[in-house]
């Protein structure tokens, strides 16, 4: 609860972490002040790349009270803009599953590892990032708890398979070890409306701990309020059950 009179600090920067395959990568780092312990959020960024709406993200659960690190999935690509980066990793058919859970799995362990944590560490991701949230949480052990908003494909068809994504998230759903939060809009097309409902009967089916919320009058990116897809009231909203889900599985 904010007082007037409370001590607030934050501190961030880039960092660098060990990823898949021992590969050393860099990442955003953005953590409150203070002797803590502190729980954990790790962020795993959209297919528009590791933007500035990542950055403020990660500044957002800072300020929330969770240390929170948001690694470059696209580091091995190269560097330059976000635009650019992202562009290239689409032209090569995006980045391997495995890679990204590895680098995901390396940011967990980093951020569990510093001495003001308390241990618990959850992931969120929006978009591709929801997928690979869920990927990593399903095939990760020791998240304590995952968001995943409007994670496109973890429902698949077998026409979408390919070296890079060799098997649908969704069958991995049996190994998910934490609870879940999805947050969706009923106008996406990525995942759709029928998607997202095989992706709750599958939860339902192997007995999850899940809450699923979907907004009316809301399509994929309703968060980013720097694009058209914004929606300020839907938003709003699930910002507040964002932090009230953390609440209960991380403080």
């Amino acid at each position: 609860m904010y007082r007037t009179d409370m001590y607030e600090g934050l501190l961030a920067e880039t960092v660098s972490m060990t990823g898949a395959n021992g590969d050393v990568i860099n990442a955003y780092l953005a953590r409150p002040l203070g002797a803590g312990p502190f729980p954990a959020m790790v962020l795993a960024h959209h297919m528009p790349g590791w933007d500035q709406w990542y950055r403020e993200t990660a500044l957002k659960f800072a300020y929330h009270g969770y240390i929170t690190i948001s690694p470059n999935l696209y580091f091995r690509a190269g560097h330059g803009t976000p635009e650019d980066v992202a562009a290239k990793v689409r032209a090569d058919g995006g980045i391997p599953d495995d890679q990204a859970v590895g680098d995901l799995a390396g940011a967990m362990r980093y951020v569990r590892d510093v001495p003001y944590s308390n241990k618990k560490v959850g992931i969120f991701g929006t978009c591709s990032g929801g997928r690979h949230a869920y990927l990593a949480a399903c095939r990760v052990p020791g998240f304590d708890a995952i968001i995943d908003c409007w994670g496109g494909r973890v429902v698949m068809t077998p026409d979408q398979l390919t070296k890079n994504f060799p098997v649908p998230p969704i069958d991995y759903t049996k190994d998910l070890s934490c609870p879940i939060l999805g947050l969706f809009g009923n106008d996406d097309s990525s995942p759709t409306p029928e998607q997202v409902n095989q992706h709750e009967a599958e939860l339902k089916r192997h007995g999850k701990t899940y809450e699923f919320h979907r907004y009316n009058g809301a399509g994929h990116g309703f968060f980013y309020y720097h694009a058209p897809a914004y929606r300020q009231a839907q938003a709003v909203d699930g910002w507040q059950k964002v932090f009230g889900f953390l609440e209960r599985y991380l403080a």
